[in-house]
């Protein structure tokens, strides 16, 4: 594949992003050893970068990002891509307002995620970033695009940004890959405290027009303008 210039000056901008950001998955205590992954849209171009296979986070540096058209193909880089490339390639090709997705298995998410169980919306931060519950995604093998189908399927039915794959763990997306990896801490917070809010007594829910009135006040009138 042929980049102009103009789409290689972006996709070293998106490299530089995505490698500062993968810093924010164990900072956050949301991955272990390798796992997890961060990729962003390439603006302007039918790519995006991701990180490489099983490298280790403190050795992810801009120039090791891979970057990776959106069939999951290798286009550019010296290391296998992420074995989770196929799915997110599947988002990106699919879901045209996604920018950014992240795959983590942070510990209480994946644990909703074992169960093959959605996180009630009972907490007013649910209600802001996930406008209700966090939803369940079906189970499938890692290797093609089955998980990106998945991902898909579940995120049109839902205006969650978070998807628990049954077996597997959290995926988040977003209008940005910084606003995607907010979305996976914001899910690992609220996947543990639903978690020992239920070993105390059964979470009250939030009524659905609350929660409406929280998600649209938070995504349109919350922090700078």
């Amino acid at each position: 594949m042929t980049i102009s210039a103009a789409v290689a000056a972006a996709v070293a901008d998106v490299r530089r992003e995505v490698a500062l950001l993968h810093a924010e998955l164990p900072r956050n205590g949301l991955v272990a050893w390798t796992a997890g992954n961060v990729s962003a849209r390439v603006p302007g171009a039918d790519l995006l970068v991701i990180k490489p296979s099983g490298v280790s986070y403190d050795e992810l540096t801009p120039e090791n990002m891979v970057v990776c058209d959106l069939e999951g193909r290798l286009v550019e880089g010296e290391h296998a891509p992420s074995s989770d490339t196929a799915a997110h390639a599947y988002v990106y090709a699919h879901l045209p307002e996604v920018n950014g997705v992240v795959h983590t298995h942070s510990t209480y998410a994946t644990a909703w995620a074992s169960r093959g169980e959605p996180i009630p919306c009972v907490l007013t931060m649910m209600a802001d970033e996930f406008g209700g519950e966090i939803p369940i995604g079906p189970f499938a093998l890692i290797g093609d695009d089955s998980i990106g189908h998945g991902l898909v399927a579940t995120l049109r039915a839902h205006r969650s940004r978070a998807v628990l794959m049954q077996n597997h763990g959290p995926f988040t997306v977003g209008a940005s890959a910084k606003a995607a990896v907010k979305a996976a801490v914001l899910c690992e917070e609220v996947a543990r405290t639903v978690h020992i809010a239920r070993q105390l007594g059964e979470p009250l829910p939030i009524p659905h027009a609350d929660v409406d009135r929280l998600y649209d006040r938070y995504q349109n009138a919350y922090g700078q303008r």
